[in-house]
């Protein structure tokens, strides 16, 4: 953002918000004025961040909840305090995400990159979704990842990645999802005035994949170099932030937006019959699809 936006008395959630582009984006938002609780894995970082984005931006509205989103117990149990605390939500930052070198699964027995990448976005903003509506102008901004494009359609056959898991493979396939979704998600929104859009940061220095170990991680940095400039987290959550409060964008949905500006997402990404799939897939994988059968869900 080029100024200093004006967030106050807006209520907005963060998910990964503890490092890297999250923490860059809740101290952006507290800076502006917001009402932010971010959400983070791990509960130390959870409680230095929240002291520290207060300190830094001068704004007491700041907390943060510890929760690991890769596990749809604790999305639900974020949904349910946040529905028990705020009476609405204007925005909604999915930003929460992992790569993961081999393959691991979450207690529900899912893949664990699909389950946190894409499943926790979807399930989170369909349970705040009635928030949502009650909120603002409200938005909701998933950030994604140009290594969508190395991804060239869900493999729906083999969405838990039984059949020989390669962890590229699993993190383009789940940033390719985010884009379905955040797509699905506007078409299905359309004049309720939410919005919903798509961020990609671009190669940006952060934690991002240190769970796996320094030498995976000294790797994901060398190949972020030869791909293109390694920016700082503040300048990869510019983006996010512009989608998050800019007023030129404002009642703008289904886009997909790097350094500011909105742009082209793979080939794949627009094809309607595989966001309409994954949509149903999605459903059925975090237990919603009877709450859609009712009519209770977009």
């Amino acid at each position: 953002m080029r100024a200093r936006p004006d967030m106050t008395g807006r209520i907005c959630l963060v998910t990964g918000a503890s490092s890297g582009i999250g923490r860059a984006t809740a101290l952006a938002l507290a800076r502006a004025g917001a009402t932010l609780i971010g959400v983070g894995r791990d509960r130390v970082r959870c409680e230095k961040s929240a002291e520290a984005i207060k300190r830094e931006s001068g704004n007491y509205q700041v907390e943060f909840w510890q929760a690991d989103l890769s596990i749809q117990e604790e999305v639900r149990a974020v949904a349910r305090r946040f529905q028990a605390v705020y009476p609405r939500l204007d925005l909604l930052v999915n930003n929460a995400g992992g790569r993961f070198a081999r393959r691991l699964t979450t207690p529900e027995g899912l893949e664990m990159t699909f389950a946190l990448n894409h499943l926790g976005y979807f399930l989170l903003t369909l349970l705040l979704l009635e928030l949502l509506r009650r909120g603002e102008r409200a938005r909701v901004v998933n950030v994604v990842s140009a290594a969508h494009r190395g991804c060239p359609g869900i493999d729906f056959d083999d969405l838990n990645l039984e059949r020989g898991y390669d962890g590229r493979r699993a993190y383009a396939q789940s940033k390719l999802a985010n884009l379905l979704f955040t797509y699905e998600l506007a078409r299905r929104l359309e004049g309720s005035g939410i919005t919903a859009n798509a961020a990609a940061p671009g190669n940006v220095l952060t934690r991002f994949s240190l769970n796996n170990g320094l030498g995976s991680w000294l790797s994901h940095v060398a190949g972020s170099l030869k791909s293109g400039a390694l920016v700082g987290p503040r300048r990869g959550a510019r983006t996010v932030l512009h989608l998050a409060c800019a007023g030129e964008v404002a009642g703008r949905s289904g886009g997909y937006w790097a350094a500011e500006r909105e742009g082209a997402s793979s080939p794949a990404s627009y094809d309607l019959a595989a966001a309409e799939r994954l949509w149903r897939a999605s459903l059925e994988l975090t237990g919603l699809a009877r709450q859609a059968r009712e009519g209770r869900l977009p």
